[in-house]
């Protein structure tokens, strides 16, 4: 017999007999060494999960970072847009230059001083009521034109003028 067979045969009849050497129960020597391989693989197991934990920790922080800066652009975008900006990506990277500095900073104040400061950003009232003249090639269209000859007409009805008469003859020339 071998010698590994031998030691079960001994300590299998120690086991059935409950033999004692020297005062000391005899135990199976294949059990501890199985139990400590699982310990030694629960252990590797453990540092492995403690590993991916920390990784996921980790990736959860950063997720959770670029979420708050993407939710915190979105508010910027929607506070620029009810005030009217013209430009909402240039409005956005001159907001967010300015807010560099300050991790919390008063996004209303923000936008409060960007129409001050970059008022060409945003649309007013006094620049919709300012608008280019067309020049002598450009006509009129046509939609528009009948009201212009309509009030032509009635210009020149009413003052009985004749640079108003000629001026109201000179548009219907061009349109009829």
């Amino acid at each position: 017999m071998s010698q590994n067979n031998e030691d079960e045969v001994i300590l299998s009849e120690t086991i059935a007999g409950q033999d004692e050497v020297g005062g000391v129960k005899l135990v199976p020597v294949t059990e501890p060494i199985r139990y400590r391989k699982r310990a030694q693989a629960a252990e590797k197991r453990s540092e492995i999960l403690a590993e991916q934990l920390a990784q996921a920790k980790s990736e959860n922080s950063q997720i959770s970072e670029q979420l708050r800066v993407i939710q915190a652009e979105q508010q910027l975008m929607c506070k620029l847009a009810a005030a009217g900006t013209r430009d909402l990506e240039a409005a956005v990277l001159v907001a967010k230059e300015k807010m560099r500095g300050s991790d919390d900073a008063d996004l209303d104040g923000v936008v409060k001083q960007l129409k001050k400061e970059k008022q060409y950003l945003f649309e007013s009232k006094a620049n919709d009521l300012v608008t280019a003249k067309k020049t002598a090639s450009v006509k009129e269209r046509v939609q528009t034109s009948r009201g212009v000859l309509e009030k032509a007409a009635e210009r020149a009805a009413e003052t009985g003028n004749r640079a108003d008469l000629q001026e109201y003859l000179k548009l219907r020339r061009n349109f009829i």
